[in-house]
C-alpha cells in the first residue's frame, strides 16, 4: 500500500508589515500541494517528514500535528479529507526551518543526502520556489508547510 502526501503551503501576508499579533496577521492558504506535482518517494517524506522512514534519516519535522493557528480554509480540507482519523504524521515546517536545514544530512547508509532526494533538483523544487517567493515577500517566518499522509 502507498503513502500519499497532500497538503497546503500558507502564508501570513501582513503579520512582516504590522506583526505577528495584528488581526490582520492570520495564516491563509496560498497553494495546495496537489498543483505542486510533490508526488510520493519515500526517501524524500522519510528526510522531510519521518514518514516511511526505514532509510533512517533524521527528520526536519514529525508529528508536530496540525498548526493550532492554521487558517480556516485548511482546517476545512484536512477535514473534508478525513482529518484525524484517516491522516497520520500530520507537521508542518516554515520556510525560515527548512532554509536553516542541514540539507547533507544523510541516511543512515550515509549514501543519501536530504539534498539529493528532496533538494532543489527534484520534485520538490516547485515546493521550494513558491515557499521562496512567499518568504521573500512575507518573510520566512510567515510562510509554512502543512502536510499529512494517508
Amino acid at each position: 500500500m502507498s503513502t500519499e502526501v497532500s497538503g497546503m503551503i500558507e502564508c501570513r501576508p501582513g503579520a512582516r508589515t504590522w506583526g505577528e499579533d495584528d488581526e490582520d496577521a492570520v495564516w491563509r492558504v496560498a497553494i495546495d500541494l496537489v498543483f505542486l506535482n510533490t508526488g510520493n518517494a519515500y526517501d524524500a517524506l522519510a528526510c522531510l517528514f519521518g514518514v516511511r522512514n526505514s532509510f533512517g534519516f533524521r527528520p526536519l519535522t514529525e508529528g508536530r500535528g496540525l498548526p493550532e493557528d492554521a487558517s480556516d480554509r485548511l482546517r476545512s480540507e484536512f477535514t473534508a479529507w478525513g482529518g484525524p482519523e484517516s491522516a497520520h504524521g500530520t507537521t508542518w515546517i516554515t520556510w525560515a526551518e527548512l532554509t536553516a536545514a542541514d540539507w547533507d544530512g544523510t541516511d543512515r547508509s550515509g549514501t543519501r543526502s536530504r539534498l539529493v532526494v528532496a533538494g532543489e533538483g527534484t520534485h520538490w523544487a516547485p515546493v521550494w520556489d513558491v515557499m521562496r517567493v512567499l518568504g521573500g515577500l512575507h518573510g520566512a517566518e510567515n510562510v509554512r508547510l502543512v502536510v499529512w499522509f494517508d
